[in-house]
């Protein structure tokens, strides 16, 4: 008997548009794993099983089932974006309990393109901290259990590493789709502004935050893209020589950065080198001030996201955040800190066509309920964990993960490659071209 999961998202939709394969028997061999699994790691907030059958089983009738390129498709959604007939909790006791009236635009096209949403996956309150853990339960990693799966799409990353889904939706404000796919074994994109529709919470953080895919495969994440952007992106030529520089100091001062993940770093820039490019040591004229840069925009989103909210149901670590952040919402609304660092940036990205970084200073914090500890120790592990990612959420320029090496666990290494506006098919293509010199095991060994 063959068995679809485990298989990616290119290989269930051909399967299924071919009819070796009905919808509902993807959808609900996949159903079957989650209940068997998530008991240990925790990715779903709400799992749609009912529902699910039923809409696969439509799906099944349809007449246009071989033109759909996500055919029969299983996706999770971050329960920060909205499904039809389903609450929009956010992470949080503050939210409403009311089913949403309609889809988000990204969730109407991956249902456009054939997919089909079989829940909807854990968030940190407010989608704000890097461990996702709250009301709703904990995510963790599903190579490492004891480690958290990362924040705030870390319920999506846990449900694809886990292989409970092939593909699922995330968003990134300050690394929200980078932090859980670097720990998780996962590739994933935040574009750039514009290219995929955003409307996330109360104003897509001054505009820094973006929808984009987790998948296990580079060409997974780019059909996926592709259908959430609305446009086609073909796997492009051999990529040319590029002028790629490695960084393997932190952005934010004074943040060490671990062995395991420098190692990773080095070990993607030889590939590169033998892959014909140019690559040199050099680091962007980062800000002394990025630090305080980032927490003003960090703590400000958060503020605007928690207008018209019962502040007694949040959490006290949210609640802090949020008021700390009433402080800076005119300050960064005006957008002129975001604009400078983009002008210092530039002439780096004259002199280089991709910026190749750790993904991560050091592991993931421990998977544990986070969300009943202080605020300053949740800013700390945070900052001191995933500080390469936020200085592209403020340039609004496009960032990609990809896995690479091992940490001392045995749990997946990762590292980023930052392009220019509009560079996402370049970074696609240079993480493809590391996928077939580095190939890397898609999911988790929890049956092991």
């Amino acid at each position: 008997m063959t068995t679809w999961v485990g298989r990616t998202a290119v290989e269930i939709a051909a399967a299924v548009r071919e009819k070796r394969v009905t919808p509902r028997e993807v959808v609900a061999e996949h159903l079957e794993r989650i209940a068997r699994l998530d008991g240990r790691v925790g990715a779903f907030r709400k799992v749609r099983g009912k529902a699910a059958l039923a809409e696969a089983e439509a799906l099944g009738e349809r007449g246009d089932l071989a033109e759909l390129p996500l055919a029969g498709v299983p996706v999770a959604v971050k329960d920060n974006l909205a499904v039809t007939g389903e609450s929009l909790r956010v992470g949080s006791a503050a939210t409403s309990e009311a089913p949403c009236p309609g889809d988000h635009v990204t969730v109407e096209r991956l249902r456009a393109a054939g997919a089909v949403v079989v829940g909807l996956t854990n968030v940190p309150e407010l989608c704000v901290f890097g461990t996702t853990d709250g009301v709703h339960g904990i995510a963790r990693n599903p190579w490492d259990t004891t480690r958290s799966a990362g924040g705030s799409s870390g319920g999506s990353a846990a449900a694809v590493a886990a292989g409970l889904v092939p593909i699922a939706l995330g968003n990134d404000g300050m690394g929200s789709l980078r932090i859980p796919a670097a720990n998780c074994g996962l590739v994933t994109l935040k574009p750039g502004r514009g290219l995929v529709p955003a409307g996330i919470g109360e104003g897509d953080w001054f505009g820094m935050s973006e929808n984009g895919p987790l998948a296990t495969t580079v060409e997974d994440a780019r059909l996926v893209l592709s259908v959430l952007a609305d446009a086609e992106l073909p796997p492009g030529p051999e990529p040319t020589a590029r002028r790629i520089a490695v960084s393997l100091r932190s952005p934010i001062a004074g943040i060490a950065v671990s062995a395991p993940y420098r190692a990773a770093a080095r070990e993607t820039a030889g590939l590169l080198i033998k892959a014909g490019h140019q690559v040199r040591r050099a680091d962007p004229p980062y800000p002394l001030s990025l630090s305080l840069t980032s927490l003003a925009h960090w703590t400000a989103g958060t503020s605007v996201d928690a207008q018209g909210l019962d502040r007694r149901l949040l959490t006290r670590r949210t609640r802090v955040h949020a008021a700390i952040g009433r402080r800076f919402v005119g300050l960064v609304r005006d957008g002129e800190s975001r604009q400078e660092l983009r002008r210092r940036l530039e002439p780096f990205f004259e002199q280089y066509d991709v910026l190749l970084t750790p993904a991560l200073a050091r592991r993931s914090p421990e998977a544990a309920p986070w969300h009943e500890r202080g605020w300053l120790r949740n800013v700390m592990a945070n900052t001191n964990y995933s500080p390469f990612t936020p200085p592209w959420n403020l340039t609004g320029w496009p960032a990609l993960v990809v896995p690479a090496g091992t940490l001392p666990s045995g749990a997946p290494s990762a590292v980023q490659l930052v392009g220019r506006p509009g560079a996402e098919t370049e970074l696609l293509e240079l993480a493809a071209q590391l996928e077939r010199a580095r190939p890397w095991q898609r999911t988790a060994p929890l049956e092991d």
